[in-house]
């Protein structure tokens, strides 16, 4: 089977890496952050959210976000937006790019956005008609794909449903979401064959958490079935508020050193993107969660 021969790596560290964390991160920090990111060869770097700061304080300084960031051409800094308020807000700070979330649970979706998958989906066509119309990218993500904390298993059904609706509303990429890591390989290939019977998938990107350790094997999986994009964050920084014991968002450095070692191209600079964990792991005060990155660190040291 033919894998692609170029990647990108959209990155979430500063934003899905971030919000969770119960410490306020200082806007500079994460300011820096974004730029290393960007000088480590990153060319999609999910830089903040719109959200209530009520529900997510880390993200309160949004528009200051947006504002410290020296753009770099050819660089992207998507940003989260849950509703119209969001968008318009987001539009103010001078974003060109936003990403809207669903959830392929109705569970996950009453728990994770206070209502039912129908309801969310009409939110998102609104905040989509209105960004498309400001000449501003869409792009939408799908939550619990191969798992969910509350119904179990998901059905690939469940995943297209949501999927056809997001690229109906003009998301020029979606993201399949293993949310809480339950996902294996075969899930995932199951997940993306069926919806790349309505999408291309060129348009397709998985994001994967590795809280049962399938991460790595799960991007293998999606690689082989054509996916070129994938979700990832910085040192595995993040996680799922809603699953307990989750190691979070697949590790950048784990995922491109397997790509490194497959001779797939992503224009990632390892020590650069290793730095750049080093210092926000310096500043968070713990170890990096990449075990690319530790191995790599050791070896430097001999």
């Amino acid at each position: 089977m033919t894998l692609p021969k170029k990647v990108k790596l959209f990155e979430v560290g500063p934003r899905d890496g971030l919000q969770n964390e119960p410490t306020p991160v200082a806007t500079e920090v994460k300011i820096e952050l974004i730029h290393r990111l960007q000088d480590a060869g990153l060319q999609a770097i999910e830089a903040t959210a719109f959200v209530s700061p009520r529900w997510v304080p880390q993200m309160a300084d949004n528009a200051q976000v947006m504002a410290g960031i020296r753009r770099k051409p050819g660089v992207t800094y998507p940003v989260l937006v849950p509703n119209r308020t969001g968008l318009d807000a987001a539009i103010a700070a001078g974003a060109e790019e936003v990403v809207v979330f669903g959830a392929a649970t109705e569970s996950f979706s009453k728990r994770n956005t206070n209502c039912t998958i129908a309801e969310g989906l009409a939110r998102f066509a609104e905040v989509c008609a209105q960004a498309l119309a400001q000449g501003l990218k869409v792009r939408g993500d799908i939550s619990v794909c191969l798992g969910c904390p509350f119904e179990g298993e998901v059905a690939p059904d469940a995943v297209v449903r949501v999927a056809r609706e997001l690229d109906a509303m003009g998301c020029y990429e979606i993201s399949i979401c293993d949310t809480i890591g339950t996902g294996t390989p075969g899930k995932t290939r199951a997940a993306f064959e069926a919806v790349a019977k309505h999408i291309s998938l060129d348009r397709l990107a998985g994001h994967f958490h590795d809280t049962y350790g399938q991460a790595l094997a799960n991007t293998y999986a999606a690689l082989e079935c054509g996916v070129a994009i994938f979700d990832s964050s910085v040192a595995g920084l993040g996680g799922c508020p809603y699953a307990k014991g989750a190691t979070g968002n697949v590790a950048t450095e784990d995922v491109l050193y397997m790509l490194d070692g497959l001779g797939i191209e992503t224009g990632v600079d390892m020590a650069k993107l290793m730095a750049a964990g080093e210092y926000i792991c310096g500043v968070l005060g713990r170890p990096t969660h990449s075990r690319a990155a530790r191995a790599i660190a050791a070896k430097q040291k001999v």
